[in-house]
């Protein structure tokens, strides 16, 4: 593998609306994000990803975009933008921002143009079509629920979406369109932005059939991703946009791809694949429910265990991919793949060590470097995420009651990541003095950054640590480039992994379990690296290893035993 710049950074997503408020109008702000780069810095971070901040009606939450070359008013200025690009630069920083190409808002000026022109050019930037007999041209379900095809006012046709219907999806079999979002593309990069995080960019191919599938749902429709798999073709587009916007500036992207098809990873992240790396979701998807999150599986950790060695051992093959606990899309994952008992500073730091110290890029969301942990949910009303009330309705529909479609909510609810930045014990954890947008989660006097910044023994202190042995000069080299190989597979609570290249080999372990667990090492013990429980104490001439209960040690191993 060729070495890249961006191969040995970390990186944290910022979830700008709820980051920090600065005006008290309850939505973070860009001068929230500028006043704690330093904070930042001390984390380890490198790249930093800005979740959307373009002009939008913000119906999903600024992914329904209606100017791309505006930042929300709410957020602040295109001044204080370039503001920020400059100071990250100043500490060897790079900024990334979402980029959302599927498709774009209502609002958007060539959907209105579309909508005053049914037949007319700005039309074919998105995919109008005839009904059939009085109904929609197929039977897809959008991904928030309802028919994906809306009538066009006024006409016998209908627009398609495969999000929300005030998001419209762009048709990218149009050049001229394709040439639009190119142009936008390069425009950011030139301005200094480092590169982007791609937003379901394999729904960019449809198939132009649109033909009916067998229904999967009692409203008779089927799931649209029916239809995105069976399209072909999707990487001449991911192609032609490399070439035309990407590779000119050497940007740093990362795709989010779901519906890839077997065989295809090497295509998307191989030396001169269509990106620079992409999102590795395995874990994520282990909680899918058949019809919705009113059947999601509980994620056992044997399942987890499984499919996390699983991806690595695929992935390295081919590239490197980024890894992640959580997302704004996601709920907390210390809620999720944590038992509860392991839901501790103890277990936290255990699995943000297991998942940190994974080969690929490190992806750390807000509030897990502190533990930010699901919220309380006491009503459908508290709740601002659409895909969620969604949900609530698919499981009362399905014959839950209200308290059971709640439950299910808040176990799964995009809006648990979403919930304002915990910075402190005052009041709205210091994210705003007005009110917020979204509810603060109820434990944030026992869990935020002020508290844990005063506390070594903190998860905060943790992550630092971390980051840093990741980061270090002495193990760099392994943590970025060497290979990974699975280790005690055969126990029943431990997750464990080698690091290794020709010169180095580190073993990571980790105690999922409730009781004590002593393993036989294969190797001597030449350092302990990292431990989240007194490490120090650890006799480094025997060969047995004994985790407590979520405990992880780190250690450098010698020779062979």
């Amino acid at each position: 593998m060729n070495k890249n710049w961006w191969h040995d950074k970390v990186a944290y997503q910022i979830y700008p609306k709820s980051f920090l408020d600065t005006n008290g109008d309850g939505i973070g702000d860009l001068r929230g994000i500028l006043s704690k780069l330093d904070y930042l810095k001390a984390l380890g971070i490198d790249i930093i990803w800005l979740s959307p901040i373009y002009k939008s009606p913000f119906v999903d939450q600024g992914y329904d975009i209606s100017d791309y070359y505006a930042i929300a008013e709410e957020f602040g200025t295109m001044e204080e933008f370039d503001e920020l690009l400059a100071e990250a630069k100043k500490r060897d920083m790079y900024i990334i921002m979402d980029l959302v190409i599927n498709h774009c808002s209502d609002k958007h000026e060539w959907f209105q143009k579309a909508l005053a022109e049914p037949d007319g050019e700005y039309a074919d930037y998105f995919y109008f079509r005839q009904g059939k007999s009085g109904n929609p041209p197929s039977n897809y379900r959008s991904y928030f629920g309802g028919s994906c095809w809306e009538p066009v006012a006024g006409t016998d046709k209908y627009y398609f979406h495969m999000f929300a219907k005030e998001q419209p999806d762009l048709n990218w079999e149009n050049p001229r369109l394709r040439q639009e979002l190119y142009q936008m593309i390069n425009w950011w990069l030139e301005k200094g932005l480092t590169g982007f995080r791609i937003d379901a960019i394999i729904n960019i191919k449809k198939n132009l059939d649109f033909p009916d599938f067998e229904p999967d749902g009692p409203d008779g429709l089927a799931g649209c991703w029916k239809m995105v798999e069976s399209a072909e073709g999707v990487g001449e587009f991911l192609e032609d946009l490399k070439q035309n916007t990407f590779q000119k500036h050497n940007a740093f992207t990362v795709a989010e791809v779901f519906n890839m098809k077997d065989g295809e990873l090497a295509d998307f992240i191989e030396e001169n694949g269509h990106f620079s790396t992409i999102f590795d979701f395995s874990a994520h998807c282990l909680s899918d429910g058949e019809h919705g999150w009113y059947d999601a599986p509980a994620v056992s950790f044997q399942k987890w265990r499984d499919t996390i060695i699983h991806a690595q051992l695929d992935i390295q093959k081919y590239g490197m991919e980024a890894n992640i606990i959580e997302n704004h899309d996601e709920p907390r994952g210390v809620s999720r793949f944590l038992p509860e008992y392991a839901r501790t500073p103890a277990g936290t730091k255990m699995l943000g060590t297991v998942n940190i110290l994974l080969r690929g890029i490190p992806f750390i969301y807000q509030g897990q470097e502190i533990g930010m942990q699901n919220a309380v949910w006491n009503s459908i009303e508290e709740y601002d995420d659409i895909s969620t009330k969604d949900q609530y309705h698919i499981a009362r529909d399905a014959g839950l009651s209200d308290a059971e479609a709640l439950t299910v909510c808040s176990r799964m609810s995009r809006d648990n990541a979403r919930t304002p930045m915990q910075w402190n014990s005052q009041k709205n954890a210091g994210f705003t003095t007005g009110t917020p947008w979204l509810k603060v989660n109820g434990n944030y006097k026992e869990i935020n950054v002020e508290r844990q910044e005063k506390d070594e023994a903190s998860v905060l202190h943790y992550y630092q640590r971390l980051v840093a042995l990741r980061k270090s000069p002495a193990y760099k080299e392994v943590f970025t480039y060497g290979t990974f190989s699975p280790a005690f597979e055969h126990t029943e609570t431990v997750m464990a992994y080698y690091r290794t290249t020709a010169d180095k080999k580190v073993l990571v372990a980790a105690n999922f379990g409730r009781e004590a667990v002593e393993l036989t090492l294969a190797h001597d013990i030449c350092h302990i690296l990292l431990s989240n429980m007194g490490a120090e104490e650890t006799d480094t001439s025997s060969h047995m290893l004994r985790l407590e209960s979520c405990e992880v040690i780190v250690l450098e191993c010698g020779q062979p035993l």
